[in-house]
């Protein structure tokens, strides 16, 4: 079963190959009639789309767009509206040895590209990067994440009921088809989700050298300081924290605040919470369910009982866990052992900025990091010493709606970014050509070489 499975794939990409061959998907305005196809299949069909992510999280309508959709569109609209700049010949300078001639660069699409999306935003996470691989002129295999089946469902529904398999084809399926997929020869890989698999797919990438680009996740810390707005950074807080129910790769996932107004913060915390989600989390419209047992469980056992001040409450047969608070906790405890992914806010007292800093800097490179203060001097000084892929003063995961800030992480929370022209980019090779004159051939580069070649050879490179 599996060689045929193999085999299928193989044929599957070939023929991608072959139609990216043609040179069909080079021309700049297939590529954007193939967007606005894409996102009037999708617009046309909300009320689908809508159904299925209910079913898998209880996400609501709103959230749908709001989270999922709507950045996409953003996406492909601003992806057909700067396409044809993205796409143009790059004049650059030609050196003086090179003279007469003239030198530019060329964007050209890599290939056949693969996919890997994630369970958590499924809609976003697997068609936003396919937006940036069209546009740049690939082809595209997409592999949702089976964890979320009913957008999977959707979107092979969707996407193979349109599209040519030759150019676009979403492939379902598990962990044997992925593996499958992953051996096959393609031109970009992108993936997005769990450094472990992250590792696992560079490694399939390496044995055909294959480009990656992968979107992981990690522990992103947020310093809240005494001087912050605490009924602003406890707002901004809570809704960036819980939203999704925590499954969020740029979640704020741990609270270091500072000495003297843990307290004060962790009250105005528990009093958003129930503004925005009521007495009872479980009833609200705006707080999603754990994906799956699995994780229901992993998420559960993050839970110290004897250092929570606010929620706790679970429900395993709905895949519920409320919004949960642990204060006291050190680096030591298991909850700070791996990303939470979760609606769980571990706090961590600090009085000397550095330590804070050091606790940071000791463990893997987050993928978002968040400073809340009003202190410029405060947040330059932690930007400048801790690496992470990316971050915002006084607010939280809001830059990932900014598509001019380039998205992705660094060490063991990425490799590669995109959104935008950055998008654009991960999908393209960027080739260089020189033309020169044929009205004269200097003699320097030629034997023999002598001493006046030398020092004017020294004059024109140097």
């Amino acid at each position: 079963m599996e060689t045929q499975t193999i085999i299928d794939y193989k044929e599957l990409v070939d023929s991608q190959r072959e139609y990216f061959n043609s040179n069909i998907t080079k021309d700049v305005n297939f590529r954007i009639s193939q967007l606005k196809k894409l996102k009037k299949i999708l617009a046309d069909n909300e009320d689908l789309l809508d159904e299925a992510i209910y079913k898998d999280f209880k996400k609501s309508s709103f959230e749908n767009y709001a989270t999922e959709l709507a950045l996409v569109y953003h996406d492909i609209n601003e992806a057909i509206s700067e396409l044809k700049g993205w796409s143009k010949k790059i004049s650059v300078a030609t050196n003086m040895a090179n003279l007469p001639g003239t030198s530019y660069i060329i964007p050209e699409p890599l290939g056949v590209s693969l996919v890997i999306g994630a369970w958590n935003y499924p809609y976003q996470l697997s068609l936003a990067p396919v937006v940036p691989a069209l546009a740049a002129g690939n082809t595209a295999i997409i592999k949702p994440s089976e964890l979320a089946l009913n957008t999977s469902n959707a979107m092979a529904k969707l996407i193979n009921e349109n599209f040519d398999e030759k150019y676009l084809k979403v492939v379902e399926g598990g962990v044997e088809e992925t593996t499958s997929l992953l051996k096959q020869k393609f031109d970009k890989i992108f993936y997005t989700g769990s450094s472990n698999v992250g590792k696992i797919v560079m490694k399939a990438a390496a044995n055909n050298l294959t480009p990656v680009t992968l979107e992981l996740g990690g522990k992103s810390p947020t310093f809240v300081f005494n001087d912050a707005d605490i009924a602003i950074t406890a707002k901004r807080i809570v809704w960036a924290k819980f939203l999704n129910g925590g499954q969020t790769c740029i979640a704020p996932d741990y609270i270091l605040v500072e000495k003297g107004i843990k307290e004060k913060l962790i009250d105005k915390i528990k009093e958003e919470i129930l503004t925005i989600h009521g007495e009872d989390p479980q009833k609200s419209e705006a707080f999603v369910r754990i994906i799956n047992k699995r994780h229901f469980e992993r998420i559960v056992n993050l839970i110290d009982k004897e250092k929570v001040v606010f929620g706790g409450e679970t429900d395993k047969s709905d895949n519920y866990i409320s919004p949960t608070i642990l204060e006291n906790v050190t680096f030591e405890d298991g909850v700070m052992q791996e990303e939470i992914f979760g609606p769980i806010l571990p706090f961590i007292q600090f009085e000397d900025l550095d330590w804070a800093i050091k606790q940071v800097k000791d463990r893997e490179k987050p993928l978002a990091l968040y400073v809340f203060s009003s202190n410029s001097k405060t947040a330059d000084k932690i930007f400048h010493e801790i690496s992470f892929g990316g971050g915002m003063v006084n607010e939280a995961i809001m830059h990932l709606t900014n598509s001019n800030l380039p998205f992705g992480g660094v060490g063991n929370s990425g490799m590669g970014s995109y959104h935008g022209k950055a998008g654009f980019d991960a999908f393209s090779h960027y080739k260089s050509i020189l033309s020169k004159s044929t009205i004269i051939e200097p003699p320097i580069k030629y034997p023999p070489f002598t001493d006046w070649k030398k020092k004017l050879l020294k004059i024109l490179v140097e």
